[in-house]
């Protein structure tokens, strides 16, 4: 029997360009894994299913958390995919009201409101993000076990990233002469690796995943390495609506026992890592410092 029988759409978010987890382009049809656990959510659910699109644009006035808060108190979804289960993350926001993030279907005053906030309240995880070292073409046969491995190798890395602050504060930074920063946003790091500007960064490995799709030819290499801090993602809802968690959650297990996640991370290109403890990430700055 379907965790839940209903006529209701089932509304989730999802980020318009996260490959590939979610891609959402005018002219293509939607990809990603989190689109194909979408549908199978909903298909569990005995619900039709609506993808509502929001485009993350970061800024000092806002955040993931935020802007995941003020989607679901204004009821364009119930549940936000692929939210990176942090302490940070799920805390009570500190302001009672924020900004939309620009959204599909946003009017001139959708841009200009401030949303009452509620409380976020996560599912059981479904995904596991972890860091990964990608190495270039000189390097590829390098045997990475530790950031350690990496001394003597050009390091590039992304300035202001998890990644960075893991880097530099290596061993009191005994890396720090080898490293390279690039601009995120700006400068095509991945490229620059390609190129042979660098031996090697550390990155999330769901972009070296969406890259290796994008260039089937690279020379680029996964080194295998995993660094050993890293989030789970799973759903988030607000707190007010725990029914849907609970039918959510049993949806999860059902699809999980099937072996159905694994398949359509597979089938997207995703490389699939188990959810794995602690469920929610705690201080991240804090255990990097203290390796």
């Amino acid at each position: 029997m379907p965790a839940t029988a209903s006529d209701e759409v089932l509304k989730i978010c999802l980020d318009e360009d996260l490959p590939p987890l979610s891609l959402h382009r005018r002219g293509a049809p939607d990809s990603g894994f989190d689109v194909a656990l979408a549908q199978a959510m909903a298909k569990e659910l005995n619900r039709p299913l609506q993808i509502q699109w929001f485009e993350s644009k970061l800024d000092e006035d806002s955040s993931p958390a935020l802007e995941a808060n003020a989607l679901l108190s204004d009821g364009r979804c119930a549940l936000m995919g692929s939210y990176a289960l942090t302490k940070d993350s799920l805390v009570v926001p500190g302001v009672k009201t924020a900004k939309l993030p620009d959204f599909a279907g946003a009017t001139r005053d959708d841009r200009r409101r401030r949303i009452p906030l509620g409380v976020l309240t996560p599912s059981q995880p479904y995904v596991y993000s972890a860091l990964t070292v990608v190495l270039g073409a000189k390097a590829r046969d390098r045997h990475i076990s530790d950031i350690g491995d990496l001394n003597g190798l050009r390091i590039g890395i992304e300035s202001g990233t998890l990644a960075d602050a893991i880097l530099m504060n290596f061993r009191g930074g005994q890396l720090i002469d080898e490293i390279t920063h690039v601009v995120p946003g700006r400068q095509d790091l991945l490229g620059a690796l390609e190129h042979g500007e660098f031996d090697a960064t550390l990155l999330d490995l769901r972009r070296f995943d969406a890259y290796r799709t994008a260039h089937p030819d690279t020379t680029l290499a996964a080194s295998g390495y995993y660094y050993p801090i890293g989030a789970n993602r799973g759903y988030v809802a607000l707190a007010s609506d725990p029914a849907l968690l609970a039918a959510v959650n049993k949806a999860l297990t059902d699809l999980a026992a099937k072996g159905t996640i694994v398949e359509l991370a597979r089938d997207a290109g995703l490389t699939y890592l188990p959810p794995r403890e602690p469920i929610v990430l705690g201080d991240v700055l804090q255990q990097i410092l203290q390796k």
